[in-house]
Order: C-alpha cells, then sequence, then structure tokens
C-alpha cells in the first residue's frame, strides 16, 4: 500500500442498518432474509404454486438455503468474513443445492404432509427440482445487488462482483411484494395475525429507522394495502396475473436502480476529474429508504475521499478532498519496518481474514508500550462501534515477531 498522509477523522454516522445518525452504509451482510422469502413466495403465487404441491414452501425454503453458510458466525466474525458469500452462493453451489433442497422437501412430502394426510396427492419431483433452481438463482442475484458483494465462481475464482443498486434492506421490494401477496391471499385467523405482525413490525424500522418523507410515504401506502383488502377481499380473479405483474415491477425497479447507480457514478467520476482528484475507482452506495440518494467513496493513489450524492436537488455530487482517509498511516516508523511489521499483521487471522473481505482497505500503525497496533478498516463501513467488526479489526505485533 502506498504511503499516505496522516488519518483524519471521519464517520458517515452509525453503520447499523436502520440507525438514524445520519447517512450509512450498510452494515449487514446479507440482503434480508424477508425479502428473500417474499421473492419465493410472490413467484409461487405468480404461477408456479400450480406446479406441484410443496412448491409455495420449496421456492421459500430454496430462496433462503443459501444463508447456511451464517453458520461460518461460529468460527468468528472475521472468518465468517471471509468464508461467506461464496461456496454456498456461486455457480457451483448452484449446481449442488437444488438437489439438497429437493431431497429435503421429497422427504417432508412423504414422511410428514402425507403420512399425515395419506390422499393428498405427493409432490413431483421433477416440479420440486426446477422450483428449488429458480429459487435459489433469486439468492445470490439479490445479494449481488448491495455493496458487500458476491464471489460466483468459488472455489476456482474468489473475486468478488458488487451491485451496488440496493440498500441491504430495501423497504420500497417489501412494500410491493409484500402488498401484492396481501392483496391477492385468504389467509387464516392464524395468518391474519401474522400479516398484522409483520405490518407493524416493518413500519416501526420504517419511522424509527428512516423516518421523514420515506416513512410517510411508506404509511399512506401501506393504510392505501390494508383499506382496499378489507373493503374489496382478495383479487379471486387474475390474481396470478396480477403477482406477475407485481414481479415485473419489482424487477423493473431492480434495473432502474442499476442504472441509476452506473449513471451517478458516472457523474462522480467527472466532478472528482473537476476537482482535479486522480479517480481510481468511484463507489455510489446506496442509502436506508431513499433511492434518489446515495454515499460517495472516491478512490485516489493517496486513499479515500468521502461525499454524497443526491439526484433531486444541486448540487447532485458533493466531495470533501479535505476528509481523506489515507491508504496507510504509519505515524514516524520508517518504511522498511513499517514493511515489516504489517507483513507479520497481514499474514494472521484476523486481519487476514478480514482483507479477504475488504474492498477499500485502509490500515493505520499505532505505536504501543509491547509493540504496535495494526488497525484494518474498509471504508464501505469505516470503524464505528455499532458495525461491529465489519468496520475494521486490529492486531498488536510485539518486537519480536518482526524479523
Amino acid at each position: 500500500m502506498p504511503m499516505g498522509r496522516p488519518a483524519l477523522a471521519r464517520r458517515h454516522g452509525s453503520c447499523h442498518p436502520w440507525s438514524r445518525a445520519g447517512p450509512t452504509l450498510q452494515r449487514d451482510s446479507d440482503l434480508d432474509n424477508l425479502t428473500h422469502a417474499l421473492v419465493g413466495a410472490a413467484i409461487a403465487k405468480a404461477g408456479a404454486e400450480r406446479a406441484t404441491p410443496l412448491a409455495l414452501g420449496t421456492l421459500v425454503v430454496a430462496a433462503n438455503a443459501p444463508d447456511i453458510d451464517i453458520l461460518a458466525f461460529t468460527a468468528g466474525e472475521a472468518f465468517a468474513l471471509s468464508f461467506r458469500r461464496g461456496l454456498t452462493h456461486g455457480w457451483p453451489a448452484l449446481a449442488v443445492l437444488p438437489f439438497v433442497v429437493t431431497g429435503c422437501m421429497l422427504a417432508w412430502d412423504r414422511w410428514v404432509r402425507r403420512r399425515a394426510r395419506p390422499e393428498l396427492p405427493p409432490a413431483r419431483f421433477a416440479a420440486i427440482l426446477l422450483l428449488s433452481v429458480v429459487g435459489l438463482a433469486t439468492h445470490p442475484t439479490l445479494d449481488w445487488l448491495n455493496i458487500y458483494g458476491m464471489r460466483w465462481s468459488l472455489p476456482f475464482d474468489g473475486s468478488w462482483s458488487y451491485g451496488d443498486a440496493l440498500f441491504i434492506i430495501d423497504p420500497w421490494i417489501w412494500l410491493v411484494l409484500g402488498g401484492g401477496l396481501a392483496a391477492v391471499s385468504s389467509p387464516t385467523r392464524r395468518g391474519w395475525v401474522g400479516w398484522s405482525l409483520l405490518v407493524m413490525a416493518t413500519t416501526a424500522l420504517m419511522l424509527l429507522g428512516v423516518g421523514g418523507p420515506p416513512a410517510v410515504v411508506w404509511m399512506m401506502a401501506v393504510g392505501v394495502i390494508i383499506g382496499l383488502r378489507l373493503h374489496f377481499g382478495p383479487l379471486v380473479r387474475g390474481r396470478r396475473r396480477a403477482m406477475a405483474a407485481v414481479c415485473v415491477a419489482v424487477a423493473g425497479y431492480i434495473v432502474a436502480m442499476l442504472a441509476s447507480d452506473r449513471a451517478a457514478g458516472s457523474l462522480v467520476m467527472a466532478e472528482a476529474s473537476a476537482r482535479g482528484l486522480d479517480a481510481t475507482d468511484v463507489l455510489v452506495a446506496p442509502v436506508r429508504g431513499n433511492p434518489l440518494r446515495g454515499e460517495v467513496e472516491v478512490q485516489t493513489p493517496d486513499g479515500y475521499v468521502p461525499g454524497t450524492f443526491r439526484w433531486t436537488g444541486r448540487p447532485r455530487v458533493t466531495l470533501r478532498p479535505e476528509a481523506l482517509v489515507p491508504l496507510r498511516d504509519v505515524g514516524d516508523l520508517d518504511e522498511a519496518m513499517a514493511e515489516r511489521i504489517l507483513e507479520v499483521a497481514t499474514r494472521r487471522p484476523p486481519l487476514s481474514h478480514y482483507l479477504v473481505w475488504a474492498r477499500y482497505p485502509y490500515v493505520r500503525v499505532s505505536p504501543m508500550e509491547d509493540g504496535w497496533l495494526v488497525h484494518v478498516g474498509d471504508v464501505r463501513y469505516d470503524d464505528e462501534p455499532a458495525a461491529g467488526e465489519l468496520g475494521g479489526m486490529s492486531a498488536l505485533v510485539t518486537p519480536s515477531e518482526v524479523p
């Protein structure tokens, strides 16, 4: 890493995905599982549930199955950072997991569902397998859309790929998919309780975590959906077409967000050039609840320049070169000594795990009584306490370890 100027204090605000402490980059590693489940359910209600018994359950289970790698957290968050979004999410996994999901669903069908009710028709192997493929494919596609990234080809290639289009929790996808499902469903009393709890929980998150005009729009839209549902009941006719339209609308929203991010990136790059910055890469990270704004990081040979982006108002791009975060701050250490210390620190966990995942890393070396504290962070998440170990990790290097 090239030498940088001394580190300047900077904060984007808390990195918790629903914090109100100002603009924030995403903390969590996955697009939330509610979205994955709603996508699977929407595909089922759009017509796929006619293919076989257990179609709905298969799609919902398959849409969440890649997150089995959450078990990596049992080995610590540092290890999980280097492990997740790979083996269970990429192309090789998509060739194996459909058979695992299919086996589980057929076992449930035989030993639970039809044992309780033998008169029910059995689930069809070919249909369950096909639906497993579809549901599983939606998971990494959605995960790729945020700034955390995906490794599509592990174990053959560990390269990360990033969509940068959606915030980790996108309430507007919740609203469209959940509203569509609520409009076409005929829930039992228990189902109504579940829907009510879901509406209250998501509305609370919008009010407490986003607030402002987005929360007002959310509450108005939820009120309209509830009013129409109570007045007209379920859409008995054309419900599959209605859900197909909902799926198309969500797909259109995602495409629009991808196009928006690419266009915003071009504008940020142009502004960086106009400011005399030697930009090697730019990130326009989506923010919670507002698809018209983004947080900016401009990578230069010296470090990272933060800023903001907005489609409404002027200026669209605001950069803060004075708040540059250097790639490396080693204080008064000479170059050769700094290199040896960093070599020791970054070869061992937790820093070695962290650097597998880090997209925009920076390092700081601070002298301590018993050696040097090496801190590695990623400017996507900064070093806020609320970000947990996503914000950065540290390791102590003692003089006896330095060759």
